[in-house]
């Protein structure tokens, strides 16, 4: 599998050409979004990492070329509050606007992060999804951080809180120990393999 960065869209009208199958990646700007995009690229430059949340304020591609070609789409990270109030508002018109182009994405991975209970804004992020009838995988990060014997009752607390749907994916990731990117290739792949089956 080839990776590569595309490009950084500032709006709709920045997007690259050819069209692809797009795999949107959003979720809180302290989710370890970054980390987690790199590892499954396979490369630990390509993605901005900081240890200072929201330095993700456009859309950032990068193109997967392999079997099959389609783009991950890095975007800004939601609930960041050391910016300005107008900021925050154009990061979320942005990812909006984005999600709700008809032409793309083709799916969404939704992050959380395994230690916390969903925020307000995963809650809204996760039903705003839900709304427009997006394929959409939880992968939840930083798996490493809390024991396994715990992950069932954060697993859970994710599920209600979100009042996720029984067949929601969920795809348990680390990128300290390098797992969960088979599993969200395997997302990747059915998705599209239902997208170029058709309706059924």
């Amino acid at each position: 599998m080839r990776v590569s960065f595309v490009t950084s869209a500032a709006g709709l009208a920045d997007r690259p050409q050819p069209r692809l199958p797009e795999f949107a990646v959003v979720g809180r700007s302290n989710c370890g979004k970054s980390s987690l995009i790199n590892y499954f690229l396979g490369s630990a430059g390509l993605a901005r990492t900081s240890r200072q949340p929201g330095k993700t304020r456009l859309l950032n591609y990068y193109l997967v070329e392999g079997p099959r070609r389609f783009y991950i789409v890095d975007l800004p990270g939601y609930g960041y509050a050391k910016v300005s109030q107008k900021e925050r508002e154009a990061w979320r018109r942005l990812i909006l606007a984005f999600l709700s182009a008809e032409d793309r994405p083709l799916a969404v991975f939704h992050l959380l992060d395994l230690r916390h209970v969903p925020s307000e804004q995963d809650r809204e992020m996760s039903w705003w999804l839900r709304e427009r009838k997006l394929p959409m995988a939880i992968a939840v990060t930083k798996t490493d951080k809390v024991g396994r014997p715990r992950w069932s009752t954060h697993l859970r607390a994710i599920v209600e809180t979100l009042e996720l749907l029984p067949q929601t994916p969920l795809i348990l990731t680390s990128a300290a120990k390098r797992e969960g990117r088979q599993e969200m290739l395997g997302w990747i792949e059915a998705v599209l393999d239902a997208a170029a089956a058709g309706p059924a």
